[in-house]
């Protein structure tokens, strides 16, 4: 007996994707945008799409549980670090006095992700909240080139800062859901 998860798939079509392709929401059929900024975008869009995918059909405490100890890394846990993420990224571009923090200080993104159902609706509504606000602010800066805030960064460095950062954590998603249910895919 083991308390490992089988490993198992709700695709049918490809056994090594998240879900068949006339059931995945993220744009992976038809013709890219056109354009450095719509292609960023629709890169950004996919990857937070993907980790929400990851977190669906899990309860609090799947969505809490820390699948590889003693590192403090949940499903949870990543949604409240991304809102983090989001906010400072603002705090980025901005010249004025940086937002403070969402969590507090020292790792209370992980530390705090609870098994209780008002703090996956929280971290979800905050994850929202702020990648509106983020977008909103950007979307005043549509030339790629143009540097803000008090450090100068280039808007296309903030996008592909974006999307690395989503990716990296999608790939933690991937292993962290695995070890709640055994689902496995892209």
């Amino acid at each position: 007996m083991t308390d490992q998860p089988a490993r198992w798939t709700q695709a049918t079509v490809y056994p090594d994707m998240w879900a068949d392709p006339d059931d995945d929401p993220r744009n992976t059929e038809g013709v890219s945008p056109d354009g450095e900024l719509a292609t960023l975008q629709d890169f950004l869009t996919d990857y937070r799409t993907t980790l929400r995918m990851k977190c669906e059909g899990l309860d609090a405490e799947q969505l809490a549980r820390r699948s590889v100890p003693p590192s403090t890394m949940s499903l949870l846990g990543l949604l409240r670090h991304l809102a983090e993420v989001e906010r400072d990224w603002r705090n980025w571009i901005t010249d004025g006095d940086p937002l403070p923090k969402i969590y507090g200080d020292g790792g209370g993104d992980f530390h705090g992700a609870v098994a209780e159902e008002a703090e996956v609706e929280a971290a979800y509504s905050a994850l929202a909240k702020e990648q509106a606000a983020t977008d909103a602010k950007l979307a005043e800066h549509p030339d790629l080139g143009e540097r803000l805030g008090k450090d100068g960064i280039a808007v296309r460095e903030l996008m592909v800062h974006r999307i690395d950062e989503y990716a990296r954590h999608c790939g933690h998603a991937d292993l962290l859901r695995e070890c709640v249910d055994g689902r496995v895919g892209q």
